[in-house]
């Protein structure tokens, strides 16, 4: 059947893109210089306590058997032991990994929300003063650094108004309420850029839809202008704004470590950059492993939603 042959194909795409992304991660994290066991000892240790350090954490051994017992442990759901505490990688990061999930969801469900809506405007005014607008304030947000957006929305609903916290975060079996506030600023910082992006996209796609001959014909037949957009016109859209929004999740991530350390939030971000000042590598290899299957696994459902949406490429995929 063609649609299983397509699945098939994608799958094996996803777990060869896997593999090479985990090959990598464990390759860099390897070749960076200097020791863990002189990190962990501290600059009084003697070579000989150096070597026994690095024996006992099994880091001279070849790299092949370490990578090896790495991704056999993955596939068990266990990264590993820090290097430090000697604790579970995938317990320290389990807590965090919520932290990040909400900021980086709601971020991209909210820049969707405002670049629809605002793209299929700036596509049907974009000859007045209403396209105009928003073209130049979609080009101001994509100028916007996310920590700049984050500090002057702090400024002024945490330190002006007082309507929101500053940092922090609490998490949701606590508190449902002060979960929610927690994360407004943080969602909004972030989405302020990704909308931006999204928008252009969406006006772009929607005026090829303008003139195309099923819209012209929707508007002949007496549909008003934005329900014949919105009826004929948003499903074609849809593969380029899932396409965007595929390749935005990687920005999406890197801009949440940056607002993870404006606001104060608990999640993979400050983990990884303390990590790294500690060399770590066990729980960097984690979480950036973490990352990259996420993108992967992301970029993965945006091929399967394009079956969804237009069957012809799953016909064409097949083949």
């Amino acid at each position: 059947m063609p649609i299983l042959a397509f699945l098939g194909r994608r799958l094996a795409i996803f777990a060869v893109s896997l593999l090479g992304a985990s090959l990598l991660v464990f390759a860099v994290c390897s070749a960076l210089p200097g020791q863990v066991a002189e990190v962990i000892l501290g600059e009084g240790a003697t070579q000989a306590q150096i070597d026994a350090l690095t024996a006992e954490l099994g880091l001279n051994r070849p790299w092949t058997v370490r990578y090896s017992e790495w991704v056999g442990g993955m596939l068990h759901g266990d990264f590993g032991q820090s290097y430090f505490t000697g604790q579970s990688v995938t317990e320290l990061m389990a807590p965090r990994i919520a932290v990040t999930w909400w900021l980086v969801v709601f971020a991209l469900l909210l820049s969707i929300v405002i670049a629809v809506p605002v793209g299929m405007v700036a596509a049907m005014k974009r000859r007045s003063w209403v396209g105009f607008t928003a073209s130049a304030l979609t080009q101001l947000g994509m100028a916007i650094p996310a920590f700049w957006a984050a500090i002057v929305l702090v400024l002024i609903f945490a330190v002006g108004l007082h309507w929101l916290p500053a940092n922090g975060y609490i998490p949701l079996r606590v508190d449902p309420a002060s979960w929610a506030s927690h994360l407004v600023l943080p969602v909004v910082s972030l989405a302020i850029v990704q909308s931006a992006v999204l928008v252009r996209y969406v006006r772009s796609a929607f005026i090829e839809v303008l003139s195309e001959d099923y819209y012209r014909t929707a508007r002949a037949v007496g549909w008003r202008p934005f329900p014949a957009l919105l009826r004929h016109g948003l499903r074609n859209a849809a593969l380029s704004l899932v396409t965007v929004v595929g390749l935005q999740l990687s920005a999406v991530l890197v801009g949440a470590i940056v607002i993870e350390q404006v606001f104060a939030l608990p999640g993979l971000g400050s983990q990884l950059l303390s990590a790294v000042s500690q060399r770590d590598l066990m729980i960097v290899q984690g979480i950036v492993m973490f990352l990259a299957a996420s993108v992967l696994l992301i970029n993965f459902l945006v091929d399967l939603s394009y079956a969804w949406i237009d069957p012809r490429l799953r016909a064409e995929g097949a083949r």
